[in-house]
């Protein structure tokens, strides 16, 4: 196939899914879409709540019918008919884990079901999504069997391409990520990559299968968990020294190949999550993974921690703790990013709330409808000039929060504790 004989759909428009869809949509007729119509109606007005794409350049791309025109272009709609020309797909829906830690594959499922209902003779299927070595032929393709009709690698392909996006990030933008492609026969993966390469500058990583692409994906956030991990338990043994934990990584930093990681909160929906996808899949085949499965009881445990330290500090200061006001600064999963899925904050809130104190969550990035559909908590994106409290805490390094003097909201003999190290450290109590 040539670039004017492909007609690419994008299931799922979220963090992932739509910058990709904007950078196809200038090479290629694209068409995007999500269940949700809302969205659909925002993306087609040229705005994206995430964030992840300028209005300008969402607005240069759009098509303002299905197909469309001259041969590129986005059209996003939630009518999967709308996707009934298209001949290569590309999923890029969540994999998020249930209460207890285990893969919900139920996106993956339905999408694929989607895109059952309009696979064609000689269509290819590309997963994005983080999944465990496997899903994609053992769990995503028979549903396209299914509902299709078809077989697989008779009469339709699949390709797996794990996602690369790095929410808030404007300089690792997903043209400039290299990426990892791979198919289901030889020829599909020349293909897939083929079209990768196009829009990808950064270059591509054709993997020898499915199942490697998949693997190399979950390690990749696996990895990055464990090292914080160890940060994180560093960061716990150094405080019991009385011995700044900044400051040593700073020093330890002085060597050419000693990795950089800062303690903190793992949160999100890719480091905190993809590691049980992995830990799964090995407990599936009779091997029970120590380590992976180690980093994240360290990982889970420290807004508990954090919680726990910030207590100790005000009875210290001889602050009574129930009925205190604290400020909590950041709700996000992330720096300067509107995503709160799977943020961590919350734990060390849901720690506090048993102290019975006076909570103020303080976020400018975080939409205050998203915290309380998903949370249940209250959020304010602005504070009151006169109001003081006995406890703040900097728990998330939105850019409004470095340059504040947020001693001047502190009550007398107060405290202020930094999860980021991104204060001076002569004007905090205490950072992790």
């Amino acid at each position: 196939m040539n670039n004017c004989e492909f007609k690419i759909g994008v299931i799922g428009l979220g963090y992932v899914g739509l910058p990709l869809a904007v950078e196809f949509a200038k090479y290629f007729p694209v068409v995007g879409f999500d269940i949700n119509k809302r969205r659909i109606g925002e993306l087609m007005n040229g705005h994206d709540f995430t964030l992840e794409v300028e209005g300008d350049l969402l607005k240069s791309v759009l098509a303002p019918s299905n197909p469309a025109i001259a041969g590129k272009g986005l059209f996003c709609s939630s009518d999967v008919s709308d996707m009934g020309d298209c001949n290569f797909y590309i999923v890029t829906v969540p994999t998020p884990v249930d209460k207890n830690n285990r893969p919900d594959l139920t996106p993956l499922y339905k999408a694929s079901e989607t895109i059952g209902k309009v696979l064609k003779q000689g269509d290819i299927v590309v997963y994005e999504s983080t999944v465990y070595p496997g899903v994609t032929e053992d769990e995503c393709v028979p549903v396209l069997e299914k509902i299709s009709g078809l077989k697989f690698n008779s009469d339709f392909f699949a390709g797996y391409s794990p996602e690369r996006i790095n929410p808030g990030d404007k300089l690792h933008t997903v043209a400039k990520i290299k990426k990892i492609t791979s198919g289901s026969t030889p020829e599909v993966a020349d293909l897939v990559d083929r079209v990768y390469r196009t829009v990808i500058t950064a270059g591509t990583h054709k993997a020898t299968s499915i199942k490697v692409a998949e693997a190399a994906k979950v390690i990749e956030n696996s990895q990055r968990d464990i090292n914080i991990a160890f940060v994180n338990e560093l960061a716990k043994i150094f405080n019991k020294l009385n011995i700044d934990t900044h400051e040593v990584l700073e020093a330890s930093a002085t060597k050419w190949n000693f990795l950089p990681f800062k303690p903190g909160l793992v949160g999100g929906h890719c480091i905190g999550v993809d590691p049980y996808y992995l830990a799964q899949k090995a407990q599936e085949v009779g091997f029970h993974p120590e380590i992976i499965l180690a980093g994240r009881r360290v990982n889970d445990g420290m807004g508990e921690y954090i919680a726990h330290e910030v207590v100790k500090l005000m009875v210290r200061h001889n602050i009574p703790v129930k009925g205190s006001e604290i400020l909590v600064l950041g709700f996000t999963f992330k720096e300067n990013c509107p995503d709160v899925r799977n943020t961590r904050v919350v734990d060390i809130i849901r720690e506090l709330q048993s102290y019975e104190v006076n909570l103020t969550i303080f976020d400018p990035w975080a939409k205050p409808q998203d915290v309380h559909h998903e949370y249940g908590l209250d959020t304010v994106v602005a504070l009151a000039e006169d109001k003081t409290f006995d406890s703040i805490i900097l728990a998330v390094a939105h850019r409004e929060f470095a340059d504040t003097n947020w001693n001047s909201k502190l009550k007398t003999n107060g405290i202020l504790y930094d999860v980021k190290g991104v204060l001076p450290r002569s004007s905090v109590s205490a950072r992790l």
